[in-house]
């Protein structure tokens, strides 16, 4: 996979890696029962890390209908169940970090994680929420790692309402639980601005997609 990517010279692969511990962040409380936290900054060696993972995932695109026609998503994926080796050490470790702050609250241990590459700023996913399984009835925590150049990832109220915008940087981590993804809905739109290939990283529970 190659993209247009230049990232930091300077990280050596032994610094590769989620910065510990998870220093508390100042929780943003949202209606309905919803929470984000952001951790600016997380994961450290961010930009080789993008590059591992980028040259070495095996990326596929997927398609929908829409309408009367079959189209690309405009962005690639892949998914890794719980019982999968994952692509990079550093994902064993990232997964492991943020099991220690939030399986208390979750309840439970983060098992998959699915991995979405925006090649550039007309790649982009949808206002939605992550309402396949549990968490279409019961609150869940969704982490997100991003890698790479910096994108918009916006928040509003499922139904409407204002939006909430954060500009998550390569290595920022954006974690949403309680009734997030139930009364709120999330997107990455898309952006006439020269952007550069991001990477995004989600750390979920058992049957949350």
């Amino acid at each position: 996979m190659v993209t247009a990517w230049q990232g930091s010279l300077l990280t050596l692969a032994d610094d590769i890696g989620p910065r510990q511990p998870v220093e508390r962040a100042a929780r943003l409380v949202l209606a309905g029962g919803a929470w984000v936290d952001v951790h600016r900054a997380w994961m450290a060696g961010a930009d080789p890390l993008f590059e591992r993972l980028a040259g070495s995932v095996p990326w596929r695109t997927a398609q929908r209908r829409m309408y009367d026609r079959i189209v690309d998503v405009p962005r690639m994926t892949a998914f890794y169940d719980r019982a999968d080796a994952l692509p990079d050490p550093a994902l064993d470790a990232a997964r492991a970090a943020l099991d220690r702050p939030y399986g208390p609250e979750l309840g439970e241990p983060f098992c998959t994680i699915g991995l979405a590459l925006y090649r550039d700023g007309g790649d982009s996913v949808a206002w939605h929420g992550d309402t396949i399984g549990r968490a279409s009835t019961e609150d869940t925590i969704v982490a997100i790692l991003s890698l790479g150049s910096p994108r918009t990832f916006g928040l509003r109220p499922r139904g409407g309402g204002r939006a909430i915008r954060f500009e998550l940087a390569g290595g920022d981590l954006l974690v949403m639980g309680g009734s997030c993804q139930r009364t709120w809905e999330h997107t990455v739109p898309k952006t006439r601005r020269p952007v550069g290939p991001r990477l995004s990283v989600q750390f979920r529970p058992h049957d949350v997609r």
